[in-house]
């Protein structure tokens, strides 16, 4: 198979790392994975709230139509979408630690106001503005992490990081549940009462981010002379090999053929992923009506996490081995080729546990592809143009959050069934596993791997 990254070739260099290496990364792995990923754990659970609360009495509260549910979900992408790039610039030019901490607390105050949302258009205003709030977190974490962790390690600190996705939903949807259940609390609605419990914890952390993350490796004082000399030398290193060799600026990063194509990829997968997390809890509320199977409010949270808790694992031994051989083609095709497979399939299951088996294998497929996939646009960009790529292959990839949710609403309201939503998933994942196999035969990735390894 084709190697998609220099982490094979780079491994072999440092096969016996020192130990003021081995202890660097293993403090960035204590210190800075677990606070990001608590971060994402808060924003992806704030984005994906709307799920929990439409089949669980804010559908009905608020008088929507499957399709304006749809569009509800999706319509959060259109302002993310409109500040992605700037954003993520301005992270680059102000610094991680103030922009990151400045994203969550506006996020947390929007999401907030969904406590008292009282008819769809205002449900569709505060989904617009909410995206415009978290406009640049995710492309941003990715970029800060990628600047403390040189690159044959990335898989692995992007993996960690990833972890928190999964389990927004391992943890989340029981937590989600729970607080639906406390149905007439300060007197709101169950629903109601979930926003108010997710929305306070962005504001919080978002304070704490301030004060907690550092910009720079230089700059931490929990790391000692001796790793910062190493951890420093080895990402100056890897700037200076990428600014000798040709890559793209920040406007031509706009005309460059291999981010449009990781673009792409990247719109399969997370089209995949919205279509779960939005559509999910409503596939189990209606178990009822396709298998005759009831379930309380509590137990739909917890069948919603299944999937998720493996997919988690998956997604660890999966990464770890792609850190262990170097990142190659087949780590990103085979979970796409998986996933669109596998996600029609759930829909001809015969019961509910069959169903949610085959949307488990769709989860871990999803989960065990991203990690790795961002390994790829920090192997050739530095600097601002890595920052404006980034942003710019998460906002294609939003575009499909928008899609997905807007998309499986209005043709399940025209079909009546999820059948043609998922088998639309499983083309566009089939279509990502593809892309990436042409990518890698086209030998992008490895005038780009070759870059790398000329320092």
């Amino acid at each position: 198979m084709s190697k998609i990254s220099a982490t094979q070739a780079a491994q072999q260099k440092a096969a016996t790392p020192s130990s003021a290496e081995q202890s660097a990364i293993r403090k960035i792995s204590l210190r800075l994975v677990p606070f990001v990923g608590l971060m994402f754990f808060i924003n992806f659970l704030d984005r994906t709230a709307i799920s929990f609360a439409g089949p669980n009495g804010m559908n009905t509260d608020l008088a929507l139509t499957v399709a304006q549910f749809g569009l509800a979900s999706g319509i959060f992408f259109i302002g993310y979408i409109l500040l992605e790039v700037p954003s993520n610039l301005a992270l680059h030019r102000f610094g991680a630690r103030k922009w990151l901490a400045r994203i969550m607390v506006s996020w947390g105050i929007v999401s907030l106001l969904f406590t008292w949302v009282s008819s769809v258009q205002e449900l569709y205003i505060l989904r617009f503005l909410l995206g415009i709030a978290e406009a640049g977190f995710f492309p941003g974490a990715i970029l800060f992490l990628s600047l403390w962790v040189p690159a044959r390690y990335r898989s692995k600190i992007l993996a960690l990081f990833y972890l928190a996705q999964p389990m927004t939903t391992v943890i989340g949807a029981p937590l989600a549940a729970w607080l639906i259940e406390q149905h007439g609390l300060f007197g709101l609605s169950g629903w109601r009462v979930m926003f108010l419990g997710v929305s306070i914890p962005a504001i919080v952390v978002g304070i704490i981010t301030w004060f907690y993350l550092v910009d720079r490796p230089q700059d931490a004082k929990w790391l000692n002379d001796e790793e910062k000399r190493w951890l420093v030398g080895e990402l100056e290193s890897e700037h200076a090999a990428k600014q000798h060799s040709k890559h793209p600026s920040v406007r031509t990063v706009l005309f460059n053929k291999r981010v449009w194509v990781l673009c792409l990829i990247y719109f399969g997968f997370i089209y995949g992923l919205y279509a779960l997390a939005f559509f999910l809890p409503t596939i189990i509320s209606g178990f009822q009506q396709q298998f005759g199977t009831t379930f309380n409010v509590l137990e739909k949270g917890l069948i919603t996490a299944i999937p998720y808790l493996p997919a988690a694992i998956v997604m660890h031994f999966w990464s770890r081995d792609a850190t262990r051989r170097g990142c190659r083609t087949w780590h990103i095709a085979i979970p796409a080729l998986t996933g669109a497979i596998s996600i029609p399939l759930a829909l001809y299951m015969e019961s509910p546990a069959a169903t949610i088996a085959v949307i488990t294998v769709t989860a871990c497929s999803i989960f065990s592809a991203l990690p790795n996939f961002w390994t790829l646009p920090t192997q050739f960009l530095t600097g601002a143009s890595a920052a404006a790529a980034i942003a710019l292959i998460n906002t294609i990839g939003n575009v499909a959050g928008f899609s997905a949710g807007y998309i499986t609403g209005a043709v399940r309201g025209v079909t009546g069934t999820y059948v043609l939503p998922m088998l639309i998933v499983g083309g566009l994942m089939l279509l990502s596993a593809i892309l990436m196999v042409l990518l890698s035969r086209s030998g992008q990735e490895s005038q780009a791997a070759s870059a790398t390894q000329e320092h």
